[in-house]
C-alpha cells in the first residue's frame, strides 16, 4: 500500500476525441447542438465558454473545408451561368478555380 496515487491530468482539448469533447460540451450550459458539430467546432465552443483565447490559429490559413466547399458551390453556379450564356472561356476559368479549391480541401 506504499504506492502513491498519481493525479489525473486532463488531456488538452486538441488531443481529445470528438466523442469526449461532446460529453464535455453536454456538461457545459450554453452549448447546444453538440452532435451536429465537428471536432474543431466543439473545441472552439468549449474554449469560448471557458473563456480561453485561441492563440494557435494560423494567420492567412486557407480556411476550413466547409468554407472552401461553399466557395466551390458559388463558383459552380457562376460557371453554369457562363455555360448557359455560351461563354466557354469564362466557364473554363471557373472550372480551373473549382479544381484548385478541390485540391485544397484534399490537402486540409
Amino acid at each position: 500500500m506504499g504506492k502513491k496515487q498519481k493525479e489525473v491530468k486532463e488531456k488538452p482539448l486538441e488531443k481529445m476525441t470528438a466523442t469526449e469533447l461532446r460529453e464535455m460540451a453536454k456538461e457545459i450550459d450554453g452549448i447546444t447542438g453538440t452532435y451536429g458539430m465537428n471536432k474543431a467546432e466543439l473545441i472552439s465552443a468549449i474554449k469560448k465558454s471557458k473563456g480561453i483565447t485561441d492563440e494557435g490559429v494560423k494567420k492567412g490559413s486557407a480556411g476550413t473545408v466547409r468554407q472552401i466547399k461553399e466557395k466551390i458551390r458559388e463558383l459552380r453556379k457562376k460557371r453554369q451561368e457562363y455555360i448557359d450564356g455560351q461563354d466557354g472561356k469564362m466557364a473554363d476559368i471557373f472550372r480551373h478555380r473549382i479544381s484548385k479549391l478541390k485540391k485544397k480541401t484534399r490537402r486540409i
